[in-house]
């Protein structure tokens, strides 16, 4: 079945889809949203409202269920997925996927409307030209097309649109956003601030920057959201709309365009392409349910199906023009995966504040630590960097570190302190055109779609960083006067297990080394677009969802005013 008559075709619906659909949609354009899982509803699906004991099991996922559906899911999210909201997380056993012999990598997901929009962590940093310059400075990797100015009035005007709580410090490293006000430091952070930063006056203690509605705007209200209730409930979706996502935000405003069609359960296949032409013409989709075949057809395609599930895409579109995957003369479809790497940081006891407590929860952590190492030049044995993530909380709220049973421990709870703070590395990986993710050569999946193969290790970059970063968590809770200081011994996350994958489509200047322009068009093919973390050319160390959409909005409207000059 073919079914035509759009502008342009989206895949996927979540971070950089959503933002896609609703920049299309609001220059005029007819937008298909093709979304491969079921659709959520959130006053009907979203779980933010009951108590852990409204659920069973106390809300917890029984072990032998883990080890059957989740081993890959629930290793790297524990604390994110619940009886209640698993269903958020896809199956490994029914979506599974291979591994090279001697590698691991952790792919987590959410196959339904808006993807892991609904399931993020909700830190939200721009890039800064220390990253856009990084390749080129050390070489490795290839060169971004773009820098920070080419970027900033399109970070301006989505953090504006999606609502991003933080503090402006001036940090070179770390541009400012356009804030709402930030989740104010409790008392012990304010010290641990002073006296780190004291300490080290290269080293900045600053609120953690998420995107979560302090003060909403008017716009923001129009489409139902309001502010955050400081719950933290914010894994199980959030009724109020307060954080961001495209569940709450961008498809919304996409909606109400009334340009905007989603088909739900539509798992790509092949985008097709026409050589006389040069450009893609549709999507051809196998029904998740029924098994049946479409081929939607479009003027213009974005791919935001996800890192690796883009570059699948591309790579099982194959032609005679391009026998090894669409878009792919360059050969580096698939190639220079990238994600960050965690495993290295320290907690402590903080004395003095054990008669004080909070209210409410602060969403998403508390503190942030932007990078400090190798700003100007290099100065340390490891290229690029790494920032922290963590915050405070009276160690009875946790998670359970006070011992005891009976009244006696009830009784220990009611005390409000001692205080613990804990902070977390977040490294970059550097780029390496040896991580990957090919088609599997025989196993398919009962879609009859090849299975991922992923090839992804860590460079001697990434522990040095990792052993550095350690070191350095423990000598600023020292520094803080904190006590009973423990660090365990550095341990990689696996690959992948940040959920922050990135750079399998990269843009570059060269067409030969890279698969994308600048304006996150394909080189070969002029109405191609791909937007979601495929593009990076490389990781930096903060959270990229932020960079996603900044980066969607600016192609969306490149796009539409290409079409509009009918030259694509």
């Amino acid at each position: 079945m073919i079914v035509a008559d759009f502008d342009a075709i989206v895949v996927g619906s979540g971070m950089s889809g959503g933002m896609s659909a609703k920049e299309l949609t609001e220059r005029g354009l007819k937008v298909l949203v093709l979304e491969r899982g079921p659709e959520i509803i959130p006053e009907r699906d979203y779980v933010d409202q009951l108590s852990p004991w409204e659920t069973p099991n106390f809300d917890s996922v029984p072990q032998d269920e883990i080890e059957k559906h989740y081993p890959k899911q629930y290793g790297g999210v524990a604390y994110a997925i619940k009886e209640s909201n698993k269903d958020f997380w896809v199956k490994d056993d029914e979506h599974p996927y291979e591994e090279a012999e001697g590698t691991s990598y952790d792919w987590l997901r959410g196959y339904h409307t808006a993807g892991r929009s609904i399931m993020w962590s909700r830190q939200t940093y721009r890039l800064s030209d220390l990253d856009f310059e990084a390749n080129k400075t050390d070489g490795h990797g290839v060169d971004w097309p773009i820098r920070y100015a080419d970027i900033a009035p399109w970070y301006e005007k989505v953090e504006t649109f999606a609502g991003i709580s933080g503090s402006a410090e001036g940090l070179p490293q770390l541009p400012d956003s356009v804030f709402q006000p930030a989740f104010e430091l409790t008392d012990a952070e304010k010290e641990l601030k002073s006296k780190v930063e004291t300490a080290f006056p290269e080293r900045n203690i600053i609120p953690a920057r998420v995107a979560h509605l302090t003060d909403a705007t008017d716009e923001q209200r129009s489409l139902g959201r309001t502010n955050c209730q400081a719950r933290n409930r914010c894994h199980f979706g959030c009724t109020f709309k307060a954080y961001f996502s495209s569940l709450n935000a961008t498809l919304p405003a996409a909606e109400r365009t009334g340009n905007l069609t989603m088909v739900h359960n539509a798992i790509v296949q092949s985008v097709e392409y026409n050589a006389e032409s040069n450009r893609v013409t549709g999507v051809r989709v196998v029904d998740a349910e029924t098994n049946e075949k479409k081929l939607y057809t479009a003027k213009v395609i974005f791919l935001n199906a996800s890192t690796i599930a883009s570059a699948m895409i591309l790579l099982q579109s194959k032609s005679e023009a391009y026998p090894t995957g669409l878009a792919n003369r360059s050969d580096q479809v698939g190639r220079n995966l990238l994600d960050h790497v965690s495993g290295a940081g320290a907690a402590g006891l903080m004395s003095g504040y054990d008669n004080m407590k909070v209210f409410g929860r602060r969403p998403s952590g508390g503190i942030y630590i932007p990078r400090y190492a190798n700003l100007n030049g290099q100065d340390k044995p490891y290229l690029r960097g790494f920032g922290f993530q963590g915050g405070s909380s009276p160690l009875g709220n946790s998670g359970g570190q006070i011992a005891g049973i009976g009244r006696e421990f009830k009784e220990a709870h009611k005390s409000p302190g001692p205080w613990r703070i804990n902070i977390g590395a977040f490294g970059e990986q550097l780029p390496n055109p040896d991580n990957r993710v090919t088609l599997h050569a025989s196993k398919r999946d009962r879609w009859g779609n090849p299975l991922a193969l992923f090839n992804v290790t860590y460079s001697d970059n990434e522990h040095t960083m990792l052993q550095e970063a350690s070191k350095d968590a423990v000598a600023m809770l020292e520094a803080a006067g904190c006590t009973n200081i423990t660090s365990s011994p550095v341990n990689l996350t696996k690959p992948g297990n940040r959920i922050h994958e990135m750079g399998s489509a990269r843009m570059g200047h060269d067409p030969a080394t890279s698969v994308l322009n600048g304006w996150c068009q394909a080189h070969d093919i002029p109405n191609l677009f791909i937007t979601d973390g495929s593009f990076m050319t490389s990781s930096a160390c903060q959270n990229p969802s932020l960079t996603y959409l900044a980066f969607s909005a600016r192609a969306a409207h490149y796009a539409a005013d290409l079409l509009a000059d009918g030259l694509i």
